[in-house]
């Protein structure tokens, strides 16, 4: 049981462990870090009750969802993804956007990456102990730093929009969409191995294939990310040590 729970926690302690390790210049108090992880845990609840509500609905417009390739696509992409990204964002939106430690757009990332470490550990949690060593490591290198891709690329964009009021709409949704987009593609292709409508034209090893190509994509995408905010971030510091 320990030692299950201990795989479950170990990905997103060493995510959170990593991205703070990358904040160089304006170390992040403790206090609002771990508040946002809590917060990402709390964002699981209103993702876990829309979907609740939503799932029945989908169910009841596409009745024989395995012979139905557009059951998995809203599946994925609507209810999981959107209901997802979409309470890890409010989370950041509404608590650590408006901390007054959040005062560089690398903060974007280190709060993005809190807030989804708390939720995806916790979702993790509930998965290993359901489903045993074999998930946890599974879900160690890919589920897991997935949520985090997927954080990085709304922080990134959240982190531009603080800095920059007049685009800040554009900023915001350009994040959530990409990290929708990424997310949605993710579980659409696993998805689809349920599908028999699928399987009468692709076996399921291409279909994890492109998940993974989503994943690869997302996780590339979020490392320059995070590499162009620790540019903004050095600039900004060398700014002020000369004035």
């Amino acid at each position: 049981m320990l030692s299950l729970l201990a795989l479950a926690v170990a990905p997103g302690a060493a995510i959170t462990i990593y991205i703070y390790s990358r904040d160089k210049y304006d170390r992040e108090p403790l206090k609002p870090l771990l508040i946002s992880f809590l917060l990402g845990m709390v964002a699981t609840a209103p993702a876990i009750l829309i979907q609740t509500l939503l799932k029945p609905v989908l169910f009841t417009r596409f009745p024989n969802p395995d012979s139905d390739i557009t059951y998995y696509f809203l599946l994925a992409f609507i209810i999981v993804a959107c209901s997802e990204e979409g309470s890890k964002y409010l989370m950041l939106r509404y608590y650590a956007y408006r901390n007054e430690a959040f005062n560089e757009p690398f903060d974007g990332i280190i709060y993005s990456v809190m807030i989804s470490m708390g939720f995806a550990t916790l979702e993790n949690i509930g998965y290993v102990l359901n489903y045993g060593f074999k998930t946890g490591l599974i879900r160690m290198f890919v589920s897991v730093p997935s949520h985090a891709a997927f954080a990085v690329l709304i922080g990134y964009h959240v982190g531009l929009a603080k800095f920059d009021a007049p685009n800040a709409i554009k900023h915001i949704v350009k994040g959530i969409l990409l990290a929708i987009v990424f997310h949605g593609a993710f579980d659409f292709f696993l998805l689809l191995q349920g599908s028999h409508q699928a399987k009468k034209y692709v076996s399921n090893w291409p279909l994890i294939g492109c998940a993974l190509i989503a994943w690869f994509i997302a996780v590339r995408m979020s490392v320059r990310s995070i590499r162009l905010h620790q540019e903004l971030s050095r600039k900004q510091h060398i700014k002020e040590e000369i004035s």
